[in-house]
């Protein structure tokens, strides 16, 4: 049995203040659902996404904004961004374009040999993702000394299990005899299996460097379906909510949050929605109230130093905190052991309930 590791959220801590100490920061960025509103579920979707201009693809509310201010130039240097995504490489060059658009350069950008695979007859491979996102998550793994990786996902496919399986392996929780079951089980190809393998062999035990992982709940999916991993999954209705945990950890300035929040209400979020996604966020236990009270004030302040109206989000974030503040509800556990394979079956006979009921999800 190992220890539970340490809870890096909480800026008080020593955790969390080594956290602050730490030099190098590591973004992981799924695409598809997670930074684009794309569809996909039927082939009239995928033959639209294809035939997209990078003018036409939208950004979800508030990625683009949160990106920027994570990759502040102020600390390029020392922030890397990789882009990870199950569309076909084909589509890198307009990709890349609406990415540019946006005002966001990838250090890296992997996208999935679908051709090669169905060349090869690899037609599992073209739908599977655990294979091909495990091993690029290994492949790209920054090698510094001292790093911090905050990884985004979707509920539309298996982030968030790809993702702590990762975050696993490198923390020394997940060995080669349960690295092989979880990959067996999720019949990933040989010549897959022995690439992540070596990968494992080079990187375990490399560090607890995965700080967060965020699954952005395109599909609405419910919150327990994500209990199972414990407090380093955040499941996220807004990147707002994003904003507010990465900014209780340390890891967004104020003026970053500021700028996510002008971005949402610029898409349409009045301030009582936002408010109620920090309220949503306490009562899972997330965010606590401190966070709250410094988020006003940083926002009176960017009122007074930057000329910006931000009274009706003042009023609205006081009103759906007002009730809460006397709140002590504990925050979700920091798993130590997590039921990989539990997980993957259970996710898996829903997944077959649904293609039962008409509703075609990805494997």
């Amino acid at each position: 049995m190992t220890s539970d590791p340490a809870d890096p959220s909480d800026p008080t801590s020593p955790e969390g203040q080594a956290l602050q100490q730490r030099r190098f920061m590591h973004l992981r960025w799924d695409l598809d659902k997670t930074y684009l509103r794309t569809e996909f579920d039927t082939v009239k979707d995928l033959i639209k996404t294809f035939r997209q201009k990078a003018e036409d693809k939208i950004a979800v509310a508030g990625a683009s904004a949160l990106l920027r201010a994570l990759l502040d130039p102020r600390e390029r240097s020392h922030r890397r961004v990789t882009f990870i995504s199950g569309s076909p490489r084909q589509m890198r060059k307009v990709l890349t374009a609406k990415l540019a658009l946006d005002g966001v350069e990838p250090d890296m950008f992997i996208l999935k040999p679908n051709l090669e695979n169905l060349l090869r007859g690899r037609f599992r491979a073209i739908r599977g993702q655990v294979g091909y996102k495990l091993k690029a998550l290994l492949l790209s793994h920054m090698a510094a000394e001292h790093v911090d990786e905050y990884l985004f996902g979707d509920d539309a496919e298996q982030d968030a299990f790809i993702y702590s399986v990762y975050a696993d392996i490198l923390a020394g929780r997940v060995d080669a005899v349960a690295l092989a079951a979880i990959l067996s089980t999720c019949k990933v190809y040989r010549g897959d299996v022995d690439e992540i393998m070596a990968y494992h062999r080079q990187l375990f035990g490399s560090g607890e460097v995965v700080r967060r992982i965020f699954i952005h709940l395109e599909r609405r999916s419910p919150l327990d379906r994500f209990a199972g991993y414990g407090a380093r999954v955040v499941a996220i209705y807004n990147y707002f909510q994003g904003a507010a945990v990465l900014f209780e950890a340390g890891a967004l300035e104020p003026r970053g949050l500021i700028a996510v929040t002008e971005a949402m209400e610029s898409e349409g979020y009045t301030p009582e929605r936002l408010a109620n996604s920090l309220q949503d966020l306490m009562r899972r236990g997330v965010l606590h109230f401190g966070t709250i009270q410094k988020l006003s004030r940083e926002l009176a302040a960017a009122e007074s130093t930057m000329g910006r109206p931000v009274p009706r989000f003042l009023h609205a974030f006081e009103d759906a905190i007002g009730a809460l503040e006397n709140l002590n509800r504990p925050g979700p556990r920091w798993e130590a052991e997590i039921n990989y394979l539990g997980i993957y079956h259970e996710a898996r006979f829903r997944r077959q309930q649904h293609r039962f009921l008409g509703i075609r999800l990805l494997d």
